[in-house]
């Protein structure tokens, strides 16, 4: 994978009009400061964009999912929507450089849906028995339902939430076949996540790392993984090596992740460990025949390695595959300029926006 500055030569610089204003300004100087080893996201304000809209969805059982809307920064009219699954044990806000950049987009304008699962952020709470990927993937159609009815799709998933997006293919395949264009599966998994990364015995609800009745609560191997340690505060060194590749990661970016982690209790979280054990839907990915699909995978990635994404894109012969080298399983706020180069791709391609595939060739000639 070449260096990010020369990605953006061909996003940023070498095609005119795909960004415009400060999320191209943000990207570059993002880039410049990466560069000369100054800390990229010292003054970012991570997890304070605000939406222009906020409501509260409620799933077929009732649970109330919190949901935020982003609509295009110079008030256009939309080509499509696109709609953010994120991870276990994190939140909407995990989305915060793609909610940054893709509002300044033009070609194509995207209006962005974003939601917390339940047992997550600011959504309500989920049982034992509804803590799985066949509700959450429940409650993704429920969301579509309310807050993007028409019009064309496309799902950007992170971890636990390219499992819910598998699961949603295979519930409800008419959704696919007619709406949704465009899949993103970043750092997530298809099956077997007992047997690549994190041991298969830390997802078992008797491992007293993860019943969270202890004064641990442990990793959660195909998610964001945490470490609880004793009194309740979350161990730094554990979440910067497990959930981040580069020695040199922004601490602002580490100090974000834990914030998002003390959100969510670990008790209304374990629940989830006999679905995430269990998750087996290489069958589902047929669903995603009809959509562009692009999956990225990070080659430093202690959670979901690097080989889950090979394995997907063996399934889906016609899916782009990118390998985000020196990147952990929080890719996209690890090198979000990258990802957010790719995701533009796969926005313009679903969207026929004219020289979408010209980009691409662009990039291949500039990186040769």
């Amino acid at each position: 994978m070449a260096a990010p500055s020369r990605r953006l030569l061909a996003i940023a610089g070498g095609i005119g009009a795909v960004l415009t204003g400060s999320a191209a300004a943000a990207i570059t100087v993002a880039t410049q400061q990466r560069r000369h080893r100054v800390d990229p996201f010292g003054d970012e304000p991570l997890g304070e964009l605000k939406p222009d809209r906020t409501s509260t969805v409620a799933a077929d059982d009732g649970t109330p999912l919190a949901v935020a809307e982003i609509d295009p920064a110079d008030g256009g009219r939309p080509a499509l929507t696109l709609v953010g699954v994120h991870g276990f044990a994190l939140s909407q806000l995990s989305w915060h450089f793609q909610r940054r950049d893709l509002a300044s987009l033009t070609l194509p304008r995207v209006r962005q849906v974003y939601y917390d699962h339940r047992s997550h952020g600011l959504s309500g709470a989920a049982t034992h028995e509804t803590s799985t990927i066949e509700q959450l993937a429940e409650d993704l159609h429920a969301v579509i339902r309310a807050v993007a009815p028409e019009g064309p799709l496309v799902l950007m998933a992170h971890s636990m939430g390219g499992m819910v997006v598998m699961e949603l293919a295979q519930r409800h395949p008419d959704l696919f076949e007619e709406r949704i264009g465009g899949v993103a599966l970043i750092a997530t998994a298809a099956g077997e996540v007992g047997t690549r990364g994190i041991p298969r015995g830390l997802l078992s609800k008797y491992n007293p790392l993860t019943r969270g009745v202890s004064e641990l609560a442990g990793w959660q191997p195909g998610l964001v993984e945490f470490v609880r340690a004793a009194g309740g505060q979350l161990t730094r060194q554990a979440v910067r090596r497990l959930a981040f590749g580069a020695r040199d990661v922004s601490p602002r970016i580490v100090d974000f992740m834990l914030e998002m982690l003390e959100v969510t209790p670990v008790l209304g979280l374990v629940n989830f460990a006999d679905t995430l054990g269990s998750h087996n839907r290489y069958a589902a990915l047929a669903g995603l025949k009809h959509a562009h699909v692009l999956v990225v995978g990070a080659d430093s990635d202690r959670v979901t390695p690097y080989s889950h994404a090979e394995r997907i894109a063996a399934e889906l012969p016609d899916a782009e595959l990118v390998r985000v080298r020196g990147a952990g399983h929080m890719v996209q706020l690890e090198q979000p300029e990258l990802v957010n180069s790719h995701l533009i791709d796969l926005l313009q391609r679903c969207a026929g926006v004219d020289g979408a595939d010209s980009s691409r060739r662009l990039w291949r000639w500039l990186n040769r």
